[in-house]
């Protein structure tokens, strides 16, 4: 499992890892029921602090991407389709709330920005 982390930037290394490892499972990369490394492995691997890759396998797990067995480890959960809906659209707010504002910025108006989002969809006759 391939995690990079960037200790430039504001984004915290637990959120990092959480992020980087939704997408490998959201991508399939990470299949159902797939071991996670151990928490102290994984820390060791990224030279990171045991507590940062517990508070990222913790986040994952309040959101249903990973599930707990005591004493055997962690393990990536069973697909849930809405979960997948919902973290994607998440992501796509967050990418066309910076459109927003660089179009607001530059002076392009709704209804430019809305051509130009039906001509990336693929959408032409919107």
């Amino acid at each position: 499992m391939d995690i990079i982390i960037s200790n430039s930037g504001d984004t915290p290394i637990y959120d990092q890892i959480t992020r980087q490892i939704k997408s490998l499972i959201l991508r399939g990369s990470l299949a159902e029921g797939e071991a996670l490394p151990s928490m102290r492995l994984l820390a060791k691997e990224l030279r990171i602090s045991v507590i940062t890759t517990k508070r990222a396998y913790e986040e994952l797990e309040r959101d249903g991407f990973i599930t707990t067995v005591p004493g055997k480890g962690c393990f990536i959960a069973p697909r849930n389709l809405e979960l997948v809906r919902e973290d994607t659209l998440r992501r796509v707010e967050e990418h066309l709330s910076q459109a927003v504002e660089i179009a607001k910025t530059g002076g392009v108006t709704l209804a430019e920005l809305s051509e130009s989002l039906n001509l990336l969809y693929g959408d032409e006759d919107l």
